[in-house]
This record gives structure tokens, C-alpha cells and sequence, in this order.
């Protein structure tokens, strides 16, 4: 439907505590549309509501096709999630579409089981782990006001990266 813009992290709505969704309706089916158009857009995998300045429980997450694995190319949309059990932690890069150039060193579960609920609202749990786990949890950062720098050890393990705009000729 449409493409978004994108909030910065210097934006109050990334900080701030997102509302349970509580009305599965058009709105809500619009909502996930516009997120899923973004992220496509922007060529992330995942991407919470917070991030186009709707203070909402949403996600959606979906891995690119040439991704390993069975989860390769599915889309996740989840409302109100809740990660339920994590295990084992290792460390890995992220990066974020609110915070363009950077990229950081975070400590994550290599495994969570999650819960929440689906574009219509039924209950949904799942176990998932690797890359997936890692987006599960940075998504769900931002519906609780916490981004992925806030989880960096120390100012060492941020850096700097070429953002895909600087790549192109201006």
C-alpha cells in the first residue's frame, strides 16, 4: 500500500513503551501492509511499528530468500509478542533501520520461544533460533523502547558503516 518513512533514533516513539494491539481490523491489516512495504523497501528484515512512528506491538520479519534454512523467505507478523524462553548467547553484528550508518557487536540468545498473537489475533508460539532469533529480539527491543546500542558492552564494539545510499554515484 505504501511505503513509509523512517523514524531516527533521536525520536521520542523509539523510547517509549509501544500499546498492545487490541484491534485486529482493517487498520491494523493496513498497518502491517504499509511495514511490510517498508521493509522491502529498505531492504531490512524486520521491522517493528515503532520504526514508522506507530507506537503499536507490531512486527514483521522475513529472512531473504537465498537465507539457509526453512524460514528462508517466509514473512513473520506478530502482534503483542513476548519472548517466553531464550537459550544459549552468543555474540553477533547488528545494524537498524533507525540508526543508518551504524552497526554494533550484541550479546543475544542463539534460541528464544515466542508468543504473541497473528494478524487476526489468534495466539501463536514459536521456537525459533541463528539468524531469526537475533531479528525476533531486536524487533521486540523496539516495542519495549530499548535499541540494539543500548546492549553493546562498550562504545568499541560500534562502528561506523557505508549506508547503501553512499554507495550510489550522486
Amino acid at each position: 500500500m505504501a511505503v513509509r518513512p523512517l523514524v531516527q533514533a533521536n525520536d521520542p516513539v523509539l523510547r517509549r513503551r509501544a500499546q498492545r494491539v487490541t484491534s485486529f481490523g482493517p487498520a491494523l491489516q493496513s498497518l502491517i501492509t504499509d511495514m511490510v512495504d517498508t521493509m522491502w523497501a529498505q531492504k531490512g528484515v524486520g521491522l517493528a511499528a515503532p520504526q514508522i512512528g506507530v507506537p503499536q506491538q507490531v512486527l514483521v520479519i522475513q529472512l531473504p530468500e537465498n537465507e539457509e534454512g526453512p524460514e528462508s523467505g517466509k514473512l513473520y507478523v506478530l502482534c503483542n509478542p513476548k519472548i517466553v524462553r531464550r537459550q544459549r548467547e552468543e555474540p553477533g553484528v547488528e545494524g537498524c533501520l533507525s540508526l543508518p550508518g551504524l552497526a554494533g557487536e550484541v550479546s543475544r540468545a542463539t534460541v528464544v520461544t515466542v508468543k504473541g498473537q497473528d494478524a487476526e489475533g489468534k495466539p501463536v508460539r514459536m521456537k525459533v533460533q541463528g539468524l531469526l532469533a537475533r531479528i525476533f529480539q531486536h524487533e521486540i527491543d523496539h516495542l519495549y523502547g530499548n535499541l540494539y546500542i543500548d546492549r553493546v558492552e562498550s562504545p568499541e564494539k560500534i562502528w561506523t558503516v557505508q549506508t547503501a545510499d553512499e554507495d550510489e554515484p550522486s
